[in-house]
Order: C-alpha cells, then structure tokens, then sequence
C-alpha cells in the first residue's frame, strides 16, 4: 500500500514539473512562433497536429476506438479549455497589454477552488489555501505590475471580460474534465480533446482574417522550431500531464501551475532571450514558490471520516476508468 502510495506521489511530482516547466516554456514558444504565423491557426495547428500523433499513439498501444459519448465529453473538455481558454487569451491580448492578462488569467485557482466548492465537492477550501492563493496572486501583480510605467493605455474593456471568460472557461472545464465521460485511456482522452478544440480554433480562425495573413514560404526557421517545442512539449507531454493531474491529484495543487509558469516563462526570457531579470521579478519568484509551497502544505487537511469517504469514491473511479 506505501508502495503504491510513493508511485502516485513520484507520478504527480514528475507531472507537475512537467506542466510547470514545458507550459513556462510556452510564453516563448508562442512569442517566437506567432512571429511569422498568425496566432489562431498557428494554435489550431499545433493542437490538431499533436492529438492526432497522440491518437495514433493510443491506437497503437491498443487504446480502442472512443464511442460518441467519449467524442462528445472530450468535445466539450477541447472547447473550454482550447477555444474559451487559449484561444480567447490570444484574441483578447490584442486589446489588453500582457501585464494585465497575465495577472488575470492568474485567478485560474481562484475559480476552480469556488467552483469545485459551489459545485457540491463539500469540501470547502482551508483557510491556509485560500491564503496561499492570494499570496500567490500577489506574487503575480508584483511580477506583472510596474508603476513606473504608464500603467493607463487605454485598457479594453471588452478585453478584459474576455479574459476573465477565458479563466472561468478554463477552470469549468479542468473541473468538468474530472468526471466527464472520457476514454479510459488518457492518451486518446487527451487526443480527442486536441483534435477537437484544434478544429474549433481552425474553425475561429476563419472569423478573424488569419488566413489572409498565412504566407508559408515567409515562416521562419525559428517560428517553425518554436512550432515543434509546441507540439511536442508544451501540447503532447505537458498537457497530457496535465489531464493524468486533474484525474489523480487535488484541484488547488494541479492550479498551482499558474503560479509557476510564469515564474518560468520571466527566466527562460531572461536566459534565452536576454530580456531583464530584476529585483522586482525575483521578490515576484520567492512570493509565488512560497504560494505554491503554503497551498501544497495544507491542501490535504481532511477529517477522518472525509478521507475515507474520499478513498471509497477513489476507488470507485479506478473501476470506471479501468
């Protein structure tokens, strides 16, 4: 039992690093890859692209063909989180300056935490996680938040609600990907889920006018190369890690990830972009780290009874999804 316990713990840890460190790396990738691709069809793209290597890897793993049921829950999952998440992000920083929509999107945890409460879970957030999320969001206004600058640039309003959209989007479906209806493989659960929200975001793109800006022979080298980390790393691996998360660990652990990415993303700018590394990003670093490490240390506080209740219900999904 131990035994099966530490495997779980290792899982979730590698997972974890997984999604904190590919998705951080993700700012940039899609920084250098919209350089000479439009946005929507360049995310369309790569989420189309990685959930069909990813549903030809489930088939040959011998995954079975996903029923309509199956198609039309990860349907539903691919469209709150790829088109009303990423894709909703991508419009919406045409109008918001990235400062604003970073710290935004931040309040991710926030809403999976009220949502997962309002929504019958019964389990209501401890008082040490609530204060762990709020430090975090304070880490993130000091990363993102500079006085010195004229902070007044004409902020969009409809921008703004759109990104706010785009975070309950995302929160309702991280939430509703726990118990909808799903392959019982993740690989193809995570490949139906892209196939879907990257034609969902091929279909937007038409709206648009991307394809009016779409010159293949003018991508360049190093957008293509950002392209490949997309697929690969940042859809393939992190995002199946992502979904393996929502199924086996808590929500407030799996939401620390928007505490950390961009923590990664300011660095990996720093280190390869050569973008300024300041003190303000550092105390910004330390607040967020010890956000996640207050959220990791009281997420579990549980009464006896509620831990055995929850171990029933565990298994019974083990069963299920088996």
């Amino acid at each position: 039992m131990t035994g099966k316990k530490d495997s779980k713990l290792f899982g979730v840890t590698i997972a974890l690093l997984a999604v904190y460190l590919f998705w951080g790396g993700t700012y940039l990738g899609m920084k250098i890859a919209i350089e000479s691709m439009p946005p929507f069809i360049m995310a369309g793209a790569r989420f189309f692209l990685a959930g069909s290597i990813l549903f030809l890897i489930g088939r040959w793993k011998g995954a079975e063909l996903p029923s309509a049921a199956e198609w039309r829950g990860a349907g539903i999952v691919g469209a709150l989180l790829l088109l009303g998440g990423n894709g909703v992000v991508a419009w919406a920083q045409l109008k918001v300056p990235s400062a604003i929509a970073s710290l935004l999107i931040a309040t991710v945890p926030l809403w999976i935490l009220v949502f997962n409460w309002v929504g019958g879970s019964k389990k209501k957030p401890t008082v040490g996680v609530m204060g762990g999320i709020l430090f975090g969001l304070a880490g993130i206004a000091v990363l993102v938040v500079h006085p010195e600058s004229s902070g007044n640039q004409g902020i969009d309003t409809v921008g703004i609600f759109a990104l706010l959209f785009a975070s309950i989007s995302w929160a309702v479906g991280s939430l509703y990907s726990r118990n909808a209806k799903l392959p019982a493989s993740p690989v193809m659960a995570t490949a139906l889920q892209m196939i879907i929200g990257g034609s969902l975001l091929g279909i937007t793109s038409l709206f648009l006018d991307d394809w009016t800006k779409l010159h293949l022979s003018e991508i360049t080298l190093r957008s293509w190369i950002a392209f490949g980390y997309l697929v690969g790393f940042g859809s393939i691996v992190a995002y199946t890690a992502y979904i393996w998360l929502l199924k086996n660990a808590e929500p407030s652990l799996v939401s620390t990830y928007a505490y950390v990415n961009p923590i990664v993303a300011v660095f990996l700018g720093w280190l390869i972009a050569d973008e300024q590394l300041t003190s303000q990003t550092l105390i910004a670093a330390v607040m967020i780290i010890a956000a996640v490490a207050i959220i990791t240390m009281f997420r579990e506080k549980k009464s006896p009874g509620a831990t055995q209740t929850i171990a029933r219900k565990e298994k019974g999904k083990l069963q299920v999804h088996k």
